[in-house]
């Protein structure tokens, strides 16, 4: 059996992997409460761009905190196209979610459908993201502790699209978006705890690309997205901000003598 390290890099890599977290569920958000106050295209796109915030958060969580693990006796390889893949299911799921809340009548039935698909994918973007791991031995996992991990992945995920839905003012969205961060991290390590592996030693060259060559460029990428997208998200206007300089634009008529 191989000693697990989940945080060879020390306290790093999971404060790192919670604000990236955090931004991500903050800025989704943010994105689904610009949604709910237009019609037409303009709600679309900012669904669009709520999905692609929380589920490229959620992804990048995922692998920040990964630069953190290592298993004693072998080294750690990433094949890449299922690592793109788990990127695509995370960001599709939860746009299937947010798109069910975003245009659905009936709010409570669109709440629950969505945050158990959405739960749902993002539990199998984790196990993706896992299966994309080569190392020297045999992974195996503990099934109790996939299930809670499953759970708190749906749980969250129905938490995220009732804060948007209810949750408006911007010190409220930062307080849940904390609270998403720290869901999805306990879903993360609660998975990763459940990972047990047997290691093979051998000699041979593992397949695939180190988190250096791979993880790292692309979780700066997507970082990096996140971090212009809250920027052009901060400075666009709200709907009420929209109607106020609408008002104000319009001649003002003089009274009837």
């Amino acid at each position: 059996m191989g000693h697990l390290d989940h945080a060879s890099l020390g306290w790093l890599t999971p404060t790192l992997s919670y604000v990236m977290a955090c931004i991500g569920a903050a800025l989704g958000l943010r994105c689904t409460v610009r949604a709910l106050g237009t019609t037409g295209r303009a709600r679309r796109n900012w669904l669009l761009t709520a999905a692609s915030a929380i589920g490229t958060g959620i992804w990048t969580m995922h692998f920040v905190a990964m630069l953190g693990f290592s298993v004693s006796g072998t080294d750690i390889r990433y094949d890449v196209p299922l690592t793109i893949l788990s990127l695509l299911v995370a960001v599709v799921v939860v746009c299937v979610g947010v798109f069910a809340v975003g245009y659905s009548r009936d709010r409570t039935r669109a709440l629950l459908l969505g945050g158990l698909t959405t739960g749902l994918g993002v539990a199998s973007m984790h196990y993706l993201g896992m299966a994309a791991v080569r190392l020297h031995g045999d992974v195996t996992y503990d099934p109790v502790l996939v299930g809670i991990s499953v759970l708190i992945a749906v749980v969250a995920a129905t938490a995220a699209l009732w804060a948007g839905l209810n949750i408006k003012s911007p010190i409220a969205v930062t307080a849940a978006s904390l609270v998403m961060g720290a869901a999805v991290s306990s879903m993360h390590y609660t998975g990763m705890f459940a990972v047990r592996v047997h290691v093979t030693p051998s000699g041979q060259v593992l397949p695939g690309a180190t988190a250096m060559q791979f993880i790292f460029p692309l979780t700066v990428g997507l970082g990096s997205y996140l971090f212009i997208t809250s920027a052009f998200v901060a400075l666009s206007p709200t709907a009420g901000e929209r109607e106020a300089s609408a008002s104000a634009q319009r001649p003002v008529q003089s009274p009837a003598r």
